[in-house]
């Protein structure tokens, strides 16, 4: 039988496919196995367009960006699941080396104080470091900014930076902040003279700030971005061959062109801002407000899990304080000191970094926030309970015991609920503080209300706006628990 050269080259090109095919998945596999499992969790700061950011339109909550199409591709040439969880920028290596996730995306520089800490990638990017300041005030090069007062933002390189601009420069002021947004609104209410920012970033907050400039540092390199991995990842090596094989197809670039060159024209305002007076544009967050108001009830949710075990467990504590055994006297007063005596954000982060490294549990962000506040809030409804109890007349405990009836039962139902009745405004205030106190679990990336503002600021360039409108959320709910407590004690009275 005669064969075609044609068909010939046609099995060729077949076979070296096909062969092309197993061993890239043999590849995968092999790199998925080479870490024990099929997904990878990647953590990141979703508040630095155009790297990663929230897409909000419609209510949407998901994370996109630069940074997030290069991990997705990264996962699937290397056969992973790829999943995305959210932390503030300074909490991002912490999280790594409590293993809470896989590796970090975030535009983070690999710096030599940094890679003692975590392992990176070789750079996927390279960004420039910029001014940011008002267009008169012409500060356009590093020497400008003597005796002027510059913000940074808090465990960037561009802080490492503006630090060794300091010392070349005396006399320059440096102010940290958490986020570049806040920069950016402190040089607009004049707290700040200026800001450097990564140039990406930086056209897109001048764009939508018509009245603030960037000019690029030209005395300084360009900050490289990577990836971070926990010390000796084997994902490295892996995520390496495929940045590379990126980097030289020119994927990179189109990944580059694609989020650098779009423009921000959506997010700018409407008109210039008015000169003088503080100029407030809601029309600007109107297609966001679906995004905010989805934070509720997270909000909602976490303030009454952390109301109603916090009320559980202060009472137990309470219970042990007026027991009369002395041990039991010490331990609950101890407690009581050491909650009250400390920060309750520390109490945060202590609980969500540090339970994964000493119990091997990987807690949740939410879980990590009601368990905090409810050993925070147990804390002070000790105090509170125990002063309701003594309150009630001692009478009533010294009838009961005269007629027999055992002390559980007389706390329950005779003494308790009268301590309740007297205490109850007491408690209302201490839900209204959980509730407002819930927007510090933003900080270990639960997107409650205030996030969900802080997250649509940094979309839009803009800080008043979504923040005015989270408070106004949040004043809607306190009068609203204000207003259903009252008629629960209204209720309580006429039933006496």
């Amino acid at each position: 039988m005669k064969i075609s050269k044609a068909w010939v080259l046609t099995m060729l090109f077949t076979a070296m496919l096909v062969i092309s095919m197993i061993t890239g998945h043999s590849h995968s596999l092999q790199a998925a196995s080479s870490v024990g499992k099929d997904s990878l969790t990647m953590i990141t700061s979703p508040d630095y367009p155009p790297y990663e950011f929230y897409d909000t339109q419609g209510g949407n909550r998901q994370i996109v960006g630069f940074d997030v199409d290069i991990a997705n591709t990264l996962a699937q040439r290397l056969g992973f699941k790829l999943q995305i969880m959210e932390s503030d920028f300074n909490g991002l290596i912490p999280a790594l080396q409590a293993n809470r996730a896989d590796f970090v995306m975030a535009g983070m520089t690999p710096t030599p104080e940094r890679r003692k800490n975590v392992d990176f990638s070789i750079i996927y990017y390279e960004a420039k470091d910029t001014i940011v300041a008002p267009k008169t005030s012409n500060l356009k090069q590093p020497q400008d900014l003597v005796g002027k007062t510059v913000g940074v933002q808090l465990g960037t390189i561009q802080e490492q930076n503006a630090k060794k601009i300091a010392a070349k420069f005396p006399g320059i002021q440096l102010k940290q902040l958490n986020r570049v947004p806040e920069a950016i609104q402190e040089i607009k209410s004049g707290r700040i003279d200026a800001a450097i920012v990564e140039d990406t970033v930086a056209r897109g907050f001048a764009q939508a700030n018509p009245e603030l400039e960037f000019n690029v540092i030209p005395s300084e390199e360009g900050s490289g971005s990577a990836i971070a991995f926990p010390k000796g990842s084997p994902l490295v090596a892996p995520f390496n061959q495929v940045l590379q094989q990126m980097r030289d197809n020119g994927e990179l670039e189109k990944l580059a062109t694609k989020w650098f060159s779009q423009t921000t024209a959506t997010d700018t305002a409407s008109s210039p801002p008015a000169k003088g007076g503080l100029n407030l544009d809601f029309r600007r967050i109107l297609p966001e407000i679906p995004f905010i108001l989805q934070g509720i009830p997270l909000t909602l949710l976490f303030t009454l899990l952390s109301v109603f075990l916090g009320l559980i467990w202060g009472t137990v504590l309470s219970l042990c304080k007026i027991t009369g055994v002395q041990p039991l006297i010490w331990v609950a007063n101890a407690y009581t000191s050491v909650f009250r005596g400390t920060p309750l954000l520390l109490q945060l982060a202590l609980v969500y970094y540090a339970t994964p490294q000493l119990t091997g549990y990987n807690i949740s962000a939410l879980e990590a926030g009601v368990l905090t506040f409810t050993l925070n809030s147990g804390a002070y409804m000790s105090e509170t309970i125990r002063g309701g109890i003594q309150a009630v007349d001692k009478g009533q405990a010294e009838a009961a015991m005269s007629m027999g009836v055992p002390y559980r039962l007389m706390m329950w139902d005779i003494i308790l609920p009268q301590a309740l009745k007297n205490i109850l405004p007491a408690l209302v205030n201490e839900t209204i503080g959980l509730l407002k106190d819930s927007a510090l679990v933003s900080t270990i990336g639960v997107v409650e209300i205030l996030r969900s503002a802080q997250i649509v600021g940094a979309n839009k360039y803009i800080y008043f706006e979504p923040l005015l409108f989270a408070g106004l959320i949040y004043y809607v709910l306190v009068m609203g628990l204000t207003y259903g407590a009252s008629v629960l004690e209204r209720r309580l009275r006429q039933s006496e």
